[in-house]
């Protein structure tokens, strides 16, 4: 292990942010410095040295990965960097991304998270993952690693997110010629459009996109599939094909007034707000300059769009939850090593704007020329299963914008899934077996599309899984070498 005694002796101290009225002025990552993991350094290994190298690691059963926590942290506290990051990459193809964006579920399954009031807190491991990739890319350790011979077979990944980024870059690896198909106009899926610049600069995207070329990845952004080429003339040009193209499907809230002028999904105003920050120019914009805006929905997508309008000038900031506030610490329902739904303040909350809980919205309200004014609003109680009104407690909340960031649905049914035939589980996924595959032979899916709405770190895992079963099924079950880290039907640990 570590420091025998770093838990007892070591408080817990994680990555210090810019100033709220700074960072707000501009779109760079919150955290002083050009990266995170550079900002981390001063305080890193010892933090790493809090790690207890448990006996049973349950940090390991939080991260669908696998990923090898305590040898990385023991790595880390004693200054071998360059091994840790050859842990890492081990079982997690694209640690910047997950040690920035992931909720990081290892560290409520950490040991020391059972009793914070005594321990002090959990391992810092999210910290100390992207710390090991940040250093690795500033010291030239990060480099392609293309096969060292060709099968001649190929494969078309449809979608360039991380499930399908992390599936392809298994199976170049492996030997197979793969490209990656993406509707929009550059790679990245919603790494690209959907993340803020201010929870991850695309530039760490982008290199490991020229990471992927470079070992022999095709990329080819732009090409709608279904639309410019049919899934059947996909089949027809490559041996295999594997889906990853995400939960994209929108929940919508179906009230009164919903076709106001002003009411606008988040997937529709985020990827508009990305793509200015890159430099594009946007016809008619929907920005949040000046006007009251109105987030309904409280998870991670809702503090995207609030950072974004707080960024673009807004007048002010309201996000609603029609669950009541969390508290700050687990209940019974949801103990140890699972995964709690606890009171959370994130970055954008830090920068200012208004949280409701146990709020329901019963009507949008227009002007006469049909532009947002107003949400009506009334309190709720969750008894019996289902949420109830509280009598006397309706409420107009002036808007001119509201964004809908209320999760997904599934995939979306278009020309790709209809040409192909695809089969639905009732909950709306693709379906498939326990080999990744869908009812077409030789259609795979991974990811959001083929699980639903889940986690980056489980993204990554399914691309990794499902690249071995198309490895499989290319070699004609001569078994594959890659890893499995989980099955479709692998769940995260609950009660």
């Amino acid at each position: 292990m570590a420091d025998p005694r770093g838990f007892i002796t070591t408080p817990r101290l994680g990555a210090t942010r810019r100033d709220v009225e700074e960072r707000r002025r501009d779109w760079k990552e919150v955290y002083p410095g050009d990266s995170i993991g550079r900002s981390l350094l001063p305080i890193i290994s010892d933090q790493a040295g809090r790690c207890m190298d448990c006996g049973i690691p349950f940090c390991h059963q939080g991260c669908p990965l696998g990923n090898l926590i305590p040898e990385w942290n023991d790595l880390v506290w004693r200054d071998d960097w360059f091994a840790a990051i050859e842990r890492l990459h081990a079982t997690n193809n694209f640690p910047e991304f997950t040690g920035r964006l992931c909720p990081a579920p290892c560290e409520t399954a950490c040991v020391l998270a059972i009793d914070e009031k005594i321990s002090g807190g959990a391992v810092t491991i999210k910290n100390v993952e992207v710390s090991i990739v940040d250093k690795a890319w500033d010291e030239g350790w990060v480099i392609p690693q293309p096969p060292e011979w060709l099968s001649g077979r190929t494969v078309a990944v449809v979608g360039s997110g991380p499930a399908g980024l992390a599936a392809a870059q298994q199976l170049t690896r492996a030997g197979h010629t793969v490209a990656v198909y993406e509707r929009a106009d550059r790679v990245g899926g919603l790494l690209r459009y959907g993340i803020p610049e201010f929870k991850m600069e695309k530039r760490f995207l982008d290199r490991r996109i020229e990471q992927m070329s470079a070992e022999g990845t095709i990329f080819r952004a732009g090409v709608d599939i279904g639309t410019d080429i049919t899934g059947e003339q996909l089949r027809e040009r490559f041996d295999a094909v594997l889906l990853a193209v995400g939960a994209t499907s929108a929940r919508d809230l179906p009230a009164p007034g919903r076709e106001t002028r002003g009411i606008y999904q988040a997937m529709e105003y985020l990827p508009q707000s990305n793509r200015v920050v890159n430099g594009d120019e946007v016809e008619a914009q929907i920005t949040a300059s000046g006007k009251n805006v109105v987030i309904i929905g409280g998870g991670d997508t809702g503090a995207d769009c609030l950072g974004t309008a707080h960024r673009q000038g807004s007048k002010t900031v309201t996000q609603l939850e029609i669950m009541p506030q969390p508290g700050t610490d687990r209940t019974p329902t949801q103990p140890w090593p699972t995964y709690p739904m606890t009171f959370r303040v994130a970055s954008a909350h830090e920068e200012g704007g208004d949280r409701k809980y146990a709020m329901s919205t019963k009507e949008f309200l227009a002007d006469d020329d049909g532009n947002l004014r107003a949400l009506r609003l009334v309190e709720v109680e969750f008894v019996g299963g289902k949420f109830t009104e509280v009598e006397g407690s309706e409420v107009e909340l002036e808007a001119e914008l509201v964004l809908l960031a209320m999760g997904f649905v599934g995939p979306e049914r278009g020309p790709l899934t209809e040409g192909l035939g695809l089969e639905f589980e009732p909950r709306g996924a693709i379906a498939r077996d326990g080999d990744f595959r869908t009812n077409v032979p030789g259609v795979y899916v991974a990811g959001d599309a083929g699980r639903g709405q889940s986690l980056i770190v489980w993204a990554i895992a399914e691309g990794r899984a499902a690249a071995a079963a198309v490895d499989t099924f290319l070699r004609e079950g001569a078994g594959s070498t890659l890893p499995v880290p989980i099955a479709p039907t692998t769940r995260p640990l609950m009660v």
